[in-house]
């Protein structure tokens, strides 16, 4: 489970299908949505690279058995997670496309969408089992890895970022956040975003380690 933190995000599962989808637009096709709740304002509508805050219950289709429940997790807190960048299993990326805050949503993910072959044991879900979620959402906000987030945290304007920027961010989420953290915990996120950002180890992560999500403006 993640740390609530927006460049950190590690919600329900990290662990990928191996099985991926033929294709957008056949994938898509293959995940079967319910919407069960529509707030009469609908807006903003979620879109790749959206931050977005939802609580979420899995079930097994095949027998209705529940493998997991996010209320249950980090004392009930919903879940933060960047939507549409694996951070989640490719079935929730495509299932929570264009939703709103508000919005409840009941989605059939089949495994090769989910789990594939190999299944996860870890949460009891067995090998090619067709998943079932039931969805709501709670915020839909600009995503971590935004031009706009970049230069939110790009104090000086120098187009990267060096560990000082980035710490002074970190301690401004802890206080957003209102959380109680031992103080290790600061410098252990600071120094896994650099380990897994600063890919030339340069002591700064550039526009480009940043911007994994591919906007033209930086």
């Amino acid at each position: 489970m993640g740390r609530g933190l927006p460049l950190l995000l590690l919600p329900l599962v990290l662990v990928a299908a191996q099985a991926q989808a033929e294709g957008g637009a056949e994938a898509e096709k293959e995940v079967k949505i319910e919407v069960l709740h529509l707030p009469e304002v609908c807006s903003p509508k979620s879109k790749k690279g959206d931050l977005l805050n939802a609580h979420y219950d899995g079930f097994l289709a095949s027998n209705g058995s529940k493998f997991y429940c996010s209320r249950t997790q980090n004392e009930g807190h919903p879940k933060w997670f960047v939507l549409g960048v694996g951070q989640v299993i490719k079935g929730l990326d495509i299932a929570m496309m264009n939703m709103c805050p508000g919005e409840k949503r009941k989605v059939i993910i089949p495994p090769s969408l989910a789990y594939g072959q190999q299944g996860y044991a870890q949460i009891k879900i067995p090998p090619n089992a067709t998943l079932i979620f039931e969805i709501e959402l709670y915020a839909v906000n600009k995503g971590p890895r935004s031009v706009e987030a970049f230069n939110q945290i790009d104090k000086d304007g120098d187009k990267k970022l060096s560990e000082l920027e980035i710490s002074q961010y970190l301690k401004e989420e802890f206080a957003r956040d209102g959380k109680k953290r031992h103080p290790s915990v600061h410098d252990e996120i600071l120094a896994d975003i650099f380990k897994k950002n600063d890919h030339d180890g340069d002591g700064f992560i550039s526009a480009k380690e940043y911007n994994v999500y591919q906007h033209d403006e930086l």
